[in-house]
Protein backbone atom coordinates (compact mmCIF):
# COMPACT_ATOMS: atom_id res chain seq x y z
CA UNK A 1 0.00 0.00 0.00
CA UNK A 2 1.26 3.61 -0.89
CA UNK A 3 1.80 5.36 1.96
CA UNK A 4 0.59 9.21 3.02
CA UNK A 5 4.73 10.02 2.74
CA UNK A 6 5.40 8.69 -0.08
CA UNK A 7 2.56 10.32 -1.48
CA UNK A 8 4.59 13.65 -0.58
CA UNK A 9 7.23 12.64 -2.88
CA UNK A 10 5.70 13.08 -6.02
CA UNK A 11 7.21 16.40 -6.34
CA UNK A 12 11.00 14.89 -6.60
CA UNK A 13 11.08 11.04 -6.95
CA UNK A 14 10.87 10.97 -10.45
CA UNK A 15 13.67 13.01 -11.03
CA UNK A 16 16.10 10.41 -10.23
CA UNK A 17 14.59 8.52 -12.94
CA UNK A 18 15.16 8.93 -17.05
CA UNK A 19 12.04 11.35 -18.50
CA UNK A 20 11.50 10.46 -21.66
CA UNK A 21 9.82 13.24 -24.31
CA UNK A 22 11.32 16.06 -22.35
CA UNK A 23 12.66 19.21 -24.27
CA UNK A 24 15.73 20.49 -23.95
CA UNK A 25 15.52 23.55 -22.02
CA UNK A 26 18.40 26.02 -23.26
CA UNK A 27 18.11 28.03 -19.98
CA UNK A 28 17.50 25.97 -16.81
CA UNK A 29 17.56 28.88 -14.46
CA UNK A 30 14.74 29.98 -15.87
CA UNK A 31 12.75 27.08 -16.28
CA UNK A 32 13.58 27.04 -12.12
CA UNK A 33 11.96 30.82 -11.53
CA UNK A 34 9.27 29.60 -13.66
CA UNK A 35 8.46 26.35 -11.70
CA UNK A 36 8.93 28.49 -8.37
CA UNK A 37 6.09 30.59 -9.63
CA UNK A 38 4.10 27.81 -10.23
CA UNK A 39 5.06 26.24 -6.66
CA UNK A 40 3.41 28.91 -5.76
CA UNK A 41 -0.11 29.48 -8.28
CA UNK A 42 -3.77 28.56 -7.08
CA UNK A 43 -4.30 24.87 -8.43
CA UNK A 44 -6.08 24.74 -11.09
CA UNK A 45 -8.79 21.86 -10.01
CA UNK A 46 -9.33 20.65 -6.17
CA UNK A 47 -8.89 17.26 -4.62
CA UNK A 48 -12.74 16.69 -4.08
CA UNK A 49 -13.02 16.84 -7.63
CA UNK A 50 -10.80 14.48 -8.67
CA UNK A 51 -11.74 12.05 -5.88
CA UNK A 52 -15.16 12.48 -7.26
CA UNK A 53 -14.40 11.73 -11.07
CA UNK A 54 -12.39 8.60 -9.35
CA UNK A 55 -15.94 7.13 -7.92
CA UNK A 56 -17.34 7.90 -11.26
CA UNK A 57 -14.63 6.07 -13.08
CA UNK A 58 -14.90 3.48 -10.39
CA UNK A 59 -18.90 3.34 -12.28
CA UNK A 60 -17.09 2.67 -15.37
CA UNK A 61 -14.72 0.05 -14.46
CA UNK A 62 -18.00 -1.98 -12.88
CA UNK A 63 -20.35 -1.65 -16.01
CA UNK A 64 -22.47 1.01 -14.90
CA UNK A 65 -21.53 4.29 -16.43
CA UNK A 66 -19.50 5.19 -19.94
CA UNK A 67 -16.55 7.45 -20.28
CA UNK A 68 -16.61 9.74 -23.07
CA UNK A 69 -13.15 11.85 -23.58
CA UNK A 70 -12.63 14.12 -26.25
CA UNK A 71 -11.51 17.73 -27.23
CA UNK A 72 -8.12 19.06 -29.49
CA UNK A 73 -5.31 16.62 -30.26
CA UNK A 74 -3.49 19.96 -29.18
CA UNK A 75 -4.56 23.09 -27.44
CA UNK A 76 -2.75 26.26 -29.14
CA UNK A 77 -2.77 29.75 -27.25
CA UNK A 78 -4.03 31.51 -30.25
CA UNK A 79 -6.73 29.28 -30.49
CA UNK A 80 -8.06 29.63 -26.46
CA UNK A 81 -11.00 31.26 -27.41
CA UNK A 82 -14.98 31.54 -26.06
CA UNK A 83 -16.57 30.36 -29.32
CA UNK A 84 -13.54 27.37 -29.40
CA UNK A 85 -14.21 26.20 -26.08
CA UNK A 86 -17.98 26.26 -26.07
CA UNK A 87 -18.06 24.49 -29.56
CA UNK A 88 -16.58 21.31 -28.05
CA UNK A 89 -18.33 21.69 -25.27
CA UNK A 90 -21.47 21.49 -27.22
CA UNK A 91 -20.24 18.30 -29.21
CA UNK A 92 -19.56 16.25 -26.06
CA UNK A 93 -22.94 17.27 -24.47
CA UNK A 94 -24.56 16.35 -27.12
CA UNK A 95 -22.31 13.33 -28.32
CA UNK A 96 -23.18 12.27 -24.62
CA UNK A 97 -27.24 12.53 -24.84
CA UNK A 98 -27.19 10.72 -27.91
CA UNK A 99 -24.80 7.89 -26.07
CA UNK A 100 -27.08 8.05 -22.98
CA UNK A 101 -30.60 8.02 -25.06
CA UNK A 102 -29.20 4.95 -26.55
CA UNK A 103 -27.68 2.96 -24.05
CA UNK A 104 -29.48 4.34 -20.72
CA UNK A 105 -26.02 4.51 -18.98
CA UNK A 106 -24.79 8.01 -17.27
CA UNK A 107 -22.28 9.07 -19.31
CA UNK A 108 -19.07 10.09 -17.50
CA UNK A 109 -17.53 13.55 -19.16
CA UNK A 110 -13.87 14.81 -19.63
CA UNK A 111 -13.00 17.00 -22.12
CA UNK A 112 -9.27 17.01 -23.45
CA UNK A 113 -8.59 20.68 -22.54
CA UNK A 114 -6.76 23.22 -19.95
CA UNK A 115 -3.78 21.55 -20.23
CA UNK A 116 -3.49 19.71 -23.26
CA UNK A 117 -0.59 22.18 -24.82
CA UNK A 118 2.35 19.54 -24.77
CA UNK A 119 3.08 16.98 -27.42
CA UNK A 120 5.25 13.66 -27.67
CA UNK A 121 7.26 13.68 -31.07
CA UNK A 122 8.76 10.43 -32.88
CA UNK A 123 11.82 12.63 -33.57
CA UNK A 124 13.63 15.79 -31.70
CA UNK A 125 14.04 17.20 -34.98
CA UNK A 126 12.56 18.02 -38.24
CA UNK A 127 14.04 18.72 -41.25
CA UNK A 128 12.82 20.66 -43.76
CA UNK A 129 14.93 21.72 -47.26
CA UNK A 130 18.14 20.56 -45.86
CA UNK A 131 17.41 22.57 -42.23
CA UNK A 132 16.90 21.02 -38.93
CA UNK A 133 15.30 22.81 -36.43
CA UNK A 134 14.01 21.26 -32.92
CA UNK A 135 10.34 19.31 -33.23
CA UNK A 136 7.41 21.39 -32.12
CA UNK A 137 6.24 20.32 -29.07
CA UNK A 138 3.01 22.17 -28.66
CA UNK A 139 2.60 25.64 -27.58
CA UNK A 140 3.77 24.50 -23.93
CA UNK A 141 7.32 24.18 -25.02
CA UNK A 142 7.64 25.90 -28.36
CA UNK A 143 6.51 27.58 -31.87
CA UNK A 144 4.79 26.01 -34.33
CA UNK A 145 6.31 27.93 -37.37
CA UNK A 146 9.60 26.87 -38.87
CA UNK A 147 12.32 29.24 -37.51
CA UNK A 148 14.83 29.03 -34.98
CA UNK A 149 13.53 31.58 -32.82
CA UNK A 150 9.80 30.13 -32.64
CA UNK A 151 11.45 26.15 -32.10
CA UNK A 152 13.85 27.01 -29.39
CA UNK A 153 12.00 25.81 -26.37
CA UNK A 154 10.72 28.44 -24.11
CA UNK A 155 10.33 28.29 -19.94
CA UNK A 156 8.02 30.74 -19.99
CA UNK A 157 5.52 29.24 -22.45
CA UNK A 158 4.76 26.73 -19.58
CA UNK A 159 3.33 30.15 -17.27
CA UNK A 160 1.36 30.92 -20.50
CA UNK A 161 0.06 27.51 -20.60
CA UNK A 162 -0.94 27.73 -16.99
CA UNK A 163 -2.54 31.17 -17.13
CA UNK A 164 -4.71 29.85 -20.37
CA UNK A 165 -5.70 26.78 -18.67
CA UNK A 166 -7.08 28.71 -15.92
CA UNK A 167 -8.91 31.10 -18.66
CA UNK A 168 -10.20 27.61 -20.47
CA UNK A 169 -11.37 26.21 -16.89
CA UNK A 170 -13.39 29.57 -16.12
CA UNK A 171 -15.45 29.27 -19.21
CA UNK A 172 -16.03 25.36 -18.68
CA UNK A 173 -17.31 26.06 -15.31
CA UNK A 174 -19.29 29.27 -16.33
CA UNK A 175 -20.79 27.25 -19.54
CA UNK A 176 -21.55 23.88 -17.17
CA UNK A 177 -23.34 25.92 -14.41
CA UNK A 178 -24.43 28.85 -15.70
CA UNK A 179 -27.60 27.45 -17.72
CA UNK A 180 -25.15 26.15 -21.09
CA UNK A 181 -25.42 22.64 -20.19
CA UNK A 182 -29.40 22.79 -18.75
CA UNK A 183 -30.80 19.86 -20.66
CA UNK A 184 -34.19 21.74 -20.98
CA UNK A 185 -32.03 23.75 -23.74
CA UNK A 186 -30.92 20.67 -25.86
CA UNK A 187 -32.34 22.02 -29.29
CA UNK A 188 -30.28 25.15 -28.61
CA UNK A 189 -26.64 23.26 -28.79
CA UNK A 190 -27.57 22.34 -31.97
CA UNK A 191 -27.66 25.75 -33.53
CA UNK A 192 -24.88 27.01 -36.03
CA UNK A 193 -23.61 23.23 -35.79
CA UNK A 194 -25.76 20.64 -37.30
CA UNK A 195 -27.92 22.85 -39.75
CA UNK A 196 -27.79 20.59 -43.22
CA UNK A 197 -25.66 17.90 -42.07
CA UNK A 198 -27.04 14.20 -42.51
CA UNK A 199 -26.68 14.24 -38.60
CA UNK A 200 -29.50 16.36 -37.79
CA UNK A 201 -32.87 14.93 -38.57
CA UNK A 202 -31.53 12.02 -36.15
CA UNK A 203 -30.56 14.39 -33.15
CA UNK A 204 -33.80 16.63 -33.69
CA UNK A 205 -35.62 13.25 -32.77
CA UNK A 206 -33.58 12.94 -29.99
CA UNK A 207 -34.05 16.33 -28.73
CA UNK A 208 -37.57 15.88 -29.00
CA UNK A 209 -38.17 13.09 -27.04
CA UNK A 210 -36.44 14.80 -24.33
CA UNK A 211 -38.60 17.94 -24.42
CA UNK A 212 -41.58 15.83 -24.01
CA UNK A 213 -40.00 13.98 -20.94
CA UNK A 214 -39.21 17.32 -19.32
CA UNK A 215 -42.43 18.30 -20.04
CA UNK A 216 -44.28 15.50 -18.46
CA UNK A 217 -41.88 15.55 -15.25
CA UNK A 218 -42.59 19.02 -15.20
CA UNK A 219 -46.74 18.49 -15.22
CA UNK A 220 -45.88 15.91 -12.72
CA UNK A 221 -44.57 18.28 -10.65
CA UNK A 222 -40.58 17.02 -10.58
CA UNK A 223 -37.69 19.62 -11.40
CA UNK A 224 -34.28 17.47 -10.62
CA UNK A 225 -31.11 19.93 -10.55
CA UNK A 226 -29.56 17.64 -11.77
CA UNK A 227 -31.05 18.02 -15.75
CA UNK A 228 -29.70 22.10 -14.96
CA UNK A 229 -25.90 21.98 -15.03
CA UNK A 230 -23.84 18.81 -15.44
CA UNK A 231 -20.00 17.92 -14.76
CA UNK A 232 -17.19 18.57 -17.44
CA UNK A 233 -13.62 17.05 -15.91
CA UNK A 234 -10.50 18.33 -17.46
CA UNK A 235 -7.90 16.26 -18.58
CA UNK A 236 -4.42 16.22 -20.61
CA UNK A 237 -1.12 13.91 -21.30
CA UNK A 238 0.70 14.75 -18.07
CA UNK A 239 4.38 15.07 -20.46
CA UNK A 240 5.87 17.82 -18.76
CA UNK A 241 7.02 16.58 -15.51
CA UNK A 242 8.17 19.87 -14.08
CA UNK A 243 5.17 21.31 -14.89
CA UNK A 244 3.10 18.50 -13.30
CA UNK A 245 5.84 18.47 -10.17
CA UNK A 246 5.48 22.47 -9.81
CA UNK A 247 1.47 22.33 -9.65
CA UNK A 248 1.54 19.14 -7.54
CA UNK A 249 -0.20 19.42 -4.23
CA UNK A 250 -0.28 17.78 -0.85
CA UNK A 251 -3.85 17.62 1.00
CA UNK A 252 -2.66 18.91 4.73
CA UNK A 253 -5.25 17.05 6.02
CA UNK A 254 -4.45 13.17 4.25
CA UNK A 255 -1.00 14.11 3.61
CA UNK A 256 -2.26 12.97 -0.16
CA UNK A 257 -0.81 14.58 -3.51
CA UNK A 258 -2.39 15.97 -6.52
CA UNK A 259 -1.51 16.74 -9.62
CA UNK A 260 -3.70 20.05 -9.57
CA UNK A 261 -3.25 20.45 -13.57
CA UNK A 262 -6.27 18.81 -14.21
CA UNK A 263 -8.41 15.82 -13.22
CA UNK A 264 -7.45 12.98 -15.00
CA UNK A 265 -3.68 13.10 -16.28
CA UNK A 266 -2.51 10.39 -18.54
CA UNK A 267 0.73 8.88 -19.57
CA UNK A 268 1.49 7.98 -23.03
CA UNK A 269 2.11 4.86 -25.20
CA UNK A 270 5.95 6.83 -25.47
CA UNK A 271 6.16 7.66 -21.66
CA UNK A 272 4.63 4.24 -20.05
CA UNK A 273 8.21 2.71 -19.21
CA UNK A 274 7.95 0.95 -15.67
CA UNK A 275 10.99 2.29 -15.10
CA UNK A 276 10.67 5.95 -16.06
CA UNK A 277 9.83 9.03 -14.48
CA UNK A 278 6.38 9.46 -16.17
CA UNK A 279 5.49 6.04 -14.08
CA UNK A 280 7.30 7.31 -10.86
CA UNK A 281 5.49 10.59 -10.97
CA UNK A 282 2.00 9.39 -11.52
CA UNK A 283 2.42 6.25 -8.86
CA UNK A 284 2.83 8.92 -6.04
CA UNK A 285 -0.57 11.26 -6.51
CA UNK A 286 -4.05 10.52 -5.81
CA UNK A 287 -5.69 11.50 -9.12
CA UNK A 288 -7.19 9.13 -11.46
CA UNK A 289 -4.71 7.99 -13.94
CA UNK A 290 -4.90 6.37 -17.32
CA UNK A 291 -2.18 4.72 -19.55
CA UNK A 292 -2.45 4.99 -23.38
CA UNK A 293 -1.68 1.06 -24.66
CA UNK A 294 -0.63 0.92 -28.22
CA UNK A 295 0.38 -2.42 -30.50
CA UNK A 296 3.20 -3.62 -28.85
CA UNK A 297 1.57 -3.59 -24.79
CA UNK A 298 1.77 -7.07 -23.39
CA UNK A 299 -0.03 -8.77 -20.57
CA UNK A 300 2.99 -8.54 -18.24
CA UNK A 301 3.38 -5.13 -18.89
CA UNK A 302 -0.48 -3.90 -18.03
CA UNK A 303 -0.76 -5.78 -15.08
CA UNK A 304 2.96 -4.64 -13.81
CA UNK A 305 1.49 -0.94 -14.53
CA UNK A 306 -1.44 -1.89 -12.74
CA UNK A 307 0.22 -2.63 -9.55
CA UNK A 308 2.73 0.39 -9.92
CA UNK A 309 -0.49 2.66 -10.53
CA UNK A 310 -3.34 1.17 -8.41
CA UNK A 311 -1.57 -1.24 -5.94
CA UNK A 312 -4.82 -0.88 -3.89
CA UNK A 313 -6.98 -1.91 -6.56
CA UNK A 314 -9.39 1.32 -5.68
CA UNK A 315 -11.97 0.89 -8.73
CA UNK A 316 -11.62 3.96 -11.15
CA UNK A 317 -8.17 5.16 -10.12
CA UNK A 318 -6.38 3.30 -13.22
CA UNK A 319 -7.85 3.47 -16.61
CA UNK A 320 -6.33 1.43 -19.99
CA UNK A 321 -6.76 3.37 -23.34
CA UNK A 322 -6.20 1.00 -25.58
CA UNK A 323 -5.11 2.49 -29.43
CA UNK A 324 -4.50 -0.47 -31.12
CA UNK A 325 -5.35 0.78 -34.59
CA UNK A 326 -8.04 -1.19 -37.00
CA UNK A 327 -6.51 -3.69 -38.34
CA UNK A 328 -5.07 -5.03 -35.14
CA UNK A 329 -7.68 -4.05 -32.19
CA UNK A 330 -9.62 -7.38 -32.60
CA UNK A 331 -6.31 -9.87 -32.69
CA UNK A 332 -3.96 -8.07 -29.59
CA UNK A 333 -7.01 -6.70 -27.52
CA UNK A 334 -8.34 -10.07 -26.16
CA UNK A 335 -5.14 -11.25 -24.58
CA UNK A 336 -5.06 -8.06 -22.36
CA UNK A 337 -8.28 -8.08 -21.20
CA UNK A 338 -8.55 -11.72 -20.63
CA UNK A 339 -5.42 -11.19 -18.61
CA UNK A 340 -6.59 -8.22 -16.70
CA UNK A 341 -9.87 -9.81 -15.98
CA UNK A 342 -8.56 -13.45 -14.86
CA UNK A 343 -6.42 -11.16 -12.24
CA UNK A 344 -10.03 -9.85 -10.88
CA UNK A 345 -8.27 -6.14 -11.72
CA UNK A 346 -11.68 -4.09 -12.40
CA UNK A 347 -10.57 -1.40 -14.50
CA UNK A 348 -11.94 0.54 -17.04
CA UNK A 349 -11.04 0.05 -20.62
CA UNK A 350 -11.42 2.82 -23.56
CA UNK A 351 -11.40 3.09 -26.90
CA UNK A 352 -9.04 5.43 -28.39
CA UNK A 353 -9.52 5.05 -32.10
CA UNK A 354 -7.84 7.71 -33.50
CA UNK A 355 -3.70 7.59 -32.73
CA UNK A 356 -3.60 3.94 -34.49
CA UNK A 357 -5.24 5.30 -37.80
CA UNK A 358 -2.98 7.49 -39.40
CA UNK A 359 -1.37 8.19 -42.38
CA UNK A 360 -0.45 10.53 -44.94
CA UNK A 361 -3.17 11.28 -47.17
CA UNK A 362 -1.80 12.16 -51.09
CA UNK A 363 -1.77 15.73 -50.58
CA UNK A 364 0.48 15.55 -48.14
CA UNK A 365 -1.84 16.17 -44.93
CA UNK A 366 -1.92 13.72 -41.78
CA UNK A 367 -5.49 12.40 -41.74
CA UNK A 368 -7.25 9.51 -40.61
CA UNK A 369 -9.79 7.80 -42.32
CA UNK A 370 -13.77 7.92 -40.43
CA UNK A 371 -14.34 4.19 -41.78
CA UNK A 372 -11.22 3.05 -39.72
CA UNK A 373 -12.11 5.01 -36.72
CA UNK A 374 -15.14 3.69 -36.60
CA UNK A 375 -13.93 0.15 -37.23
CA UNK A 376 -11.62 -0.30 -34.97
CA UNK A 377 -14.50 1.00 -32.08
CA UNK A 378 -16.34 -1.96 -33.76
CA UNK A 379 -13.20 -4.36 -32.99
CA UNK A 380 -13.14 -2.83 -29.74
CA UNK A 381 -16.79 -3.83 -28.95
CA UNK A 382 -16.08 -7.32 -30.46
CA UNK A 383 -13.77 -8.09 -28.08
CA UNK A 384 -15.57 -7.03 -24.94
CA UNK A 385 -18.78 -9.09 -26.01
CA UNK A 386 -16.66 -12.19 -26.87
CA UNK A 387 -14.85 -11.68 -23.25
CA UNK A 388 -18.27 -10.59 -21.48
CA UNK A 389 -16.66 -7.34 -20.48
CA UNK A 390 -17.62 -4.21 -20.27
CA UNK A 391 -16.44 -1.44 -22.88
CA UNK A 392 -16.03 1.28 -20.74
CA UNK A 393 -15.36 4.40 -23.17
CA UNK A 394 -14.29 6.68 -26.21
CA UNK A 395 -11.19 8.84 -26.12
CA UNK A 396 -11.39 10.75 -29.38
CA UNK A 397 -9.89 13.82 -30.89
CA UNK A 398 -12.14 16.20 -32.14
CA UNK A 399 -13.47 19.68 -32.36
CA UNK A 400 -16.68 21.43 -32.55
CA UNK A 401 -15.40 23.57 -35.77
CA UNK A 402 -16.03 22.16 -39.50
CA UNK A 403 -12.19 21.61 -40.22
CA UNK A 404 -11.97 18.98 -42.85
CA UNK A 405 -8.83 17.25 -40.93
CA UNK A 406 -10.33 13.14 -41.54
CA UNK A 407 -11.72 11.80 -44.67
CA UNK A 408 -14.90 9.96 -44.62
CA UNK A 409 -17.89 10.18 -42.33
CA UNK A 410 -22.07 11.77 -43.57
CA UNK A 411 -20.24 14.62 -45.99
CA UNK A 412 -17.79 11.84 -47.22
CA UNK A 413 -14.88 14.01 -47.24
CA UNK A 414 -11.93 13.05 -49.80
CA UNK A 415 -8.45 14.01 -49.79
CA UNK A 416 -8.59 16.96 -52.25
CA UNK A 417 -11.19 18.31 -49.34
CA UNK A 418 -8.99 18.11 -46.74
CA UNK A 419 -7.05 21.51 -47.82
CA UNK A 420 -10.23 23.67 -46.87
CA UNK A 421 -10.06 23.89 -43.39
CA UNK A 422 -7.21 21.94 -42.45
CA UNK A 423 -6.46 23.96 -38.94
CA UNK A 424 -4.88 21.47 -36.46
CA UNK A 425 -1.69 22.03 -34.98
CA UNK A 426 -0.71 18.70 -34.84
CA UNK A 427 -2.89 15.20 -35.50
CA UNK A 428 -6.07 15.22 -37.32
CA UNK A 429 -9.79 15.99 -35.70
CA UNK A 430 -13.05 14.71 -36.27
CA UNK A 431 -15.14 17.91 -36.84
CA UNK A 432 -18.28 18.03 -35.35
CA UNK A 433 -20.67 16.21 -37.70
CA UNK A 434 -18.38 13.14 -37.52
CA UNK A 435 -18.37 13.05 -34.02
CA UNK A 436 -22.26 12.88 -33.92
CA UNK A 437 -21.89 10.19 -36.44
CA UNK A 438 -19.62 8.25 -33.91
CA UNK A 439 -21.81 9.13 -31.49
CA UNK A 440 -25.30 7.28 -32.91
CA UNK A 441 -22.64 4.19 -34.00
CA UNK A 442 -21.79 3.86 -30.72
CA UNK A 443 -24.90 4.45 -28.81
CA UNK A 444 -26.31 1.65 -31.11
CA UNK A 445 -23.18 -0.64 -30.25
CA UNK A 446 -23.95 -0.07 -26.73
CA UNK A 447 -27.76 -0.80 -26.89
CA UNK A 448 -26.59 -4.20 -28.68
CA UNK A 449 -23.70 -5.21 -26.44
CA UNK A 450 -26.15 -4.73 -23.49
CA UNK A 451 -29.11 -6.62 -24.20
Amino acid sequence: MITNSSHTSAIDSWRSRPAAQQPDWPDHEELDQVAAHLKNAPPLVYAAECDRLRDQLGAVARGEAFLLQGGDCAETFAGNTAPAVEGKLRTLLQMAVVLTHGSSLPVVKVGRLAGQYAKPRSSGTEVREGVALPSYRGDAVNGHAFTEADRRPDPQRLRTMYEASTTTLNLVRAFMTGGGADLSLVHRWNQGFLEGTPAVGRYERIAGEIDRALAFMRACGVDPGALHATEMYASHEGLLLDYEAALTRVEPETGLAYATSGHLVWIGERTRDLDGAHVEYFSRISNPVAVKLGPTATPDTVLALSERLNPDQIPGRLTFVVRMGAEKVRDLLPDLVGKVAAEGLVVPWVCDPMHGNTFTASTGHKTRHFDDVLNEVAGFFEVHRSLGTHPGGLHMELTGDDVTECLGGGYNLEADDLCLRYETACDPRLNHSQSLDVAFLVAEMLRNHRR
